[in-house]
């Protein structure tokens, strides 16, 4: 049976990966904030005490936790139904430059929320040090739990083969 968490986990993290792949060339930013929303809190905390110690913001918008209502298809093109509900936390902060980060993640981890909004800003401002430094590991972290998931479902894989009888 699978948790509820997990089920919602795997719904974020395939739609983020669709939504990725959909706006690869189009918007960077929702890029990044999914992959932000994806990222584990301690990594984010981390990132903002190494690389911006000291970092000051404004909370525009303090962390709030809500309902999502999840939609499924069935085989990707049946009509659309609602799966279920998942808790979202959201974030808004305003860095004293003026600059809005918006953050977001499933659960229920306010810090989480506020730490992906601050890292948006900072995207904004320098993106190519966020990519660098916190972006890039999250992506690496992510791509090496699709490895290790796609490795264990192939373990499971079953190959069914037809036997042909001889005319009789």
């Amino acid at each position: 049976m699978v948790s509820s968490s997990n089920l919602a986990n795997a719904i974020f993290m395939s739609t983020a990966t669709h939504q990725q792949s959909a706006q690869s060339s189009t918007n960077p930013r929702a890029i990044a904030i999914a992959l932000l929303a994806q990222a584990d809190r301690l990594t984010l905390e981390t990132a903002l005490a190494l690389n911006w110690p000291g970092q000051t913001y404004r909370l525009l918008k303090p962390a709030e936790t809500g309902l999502l209502m999840l939609r499924g298809r069935i085989g990707g093109d049946g009509a659309a139904f609602n799966l279920g509900e998942a808790t979202v936390s959201k974030a808004i902060i305003e860095l004293p430059d003026g600059t809005k980060g918006y953050g977001q993640c499933l659960g229920r981890d306010a810090k989480k929320a506020e730490y992906a909004a601050v890292l948006d800003a900072l995207w904004q401002i320098e993106a190519e040090k966020v990519e660098r430094l916190v972006l890039g590991p999250v992506r690496a972290v992510l791509a090496e739990k699709r490895a290790k998931e796609a490795s264990q479902t192939a373990a499971t894989k079953v190959d069914f083969f037809t036997l042909v009888r001889g005319e009789d």
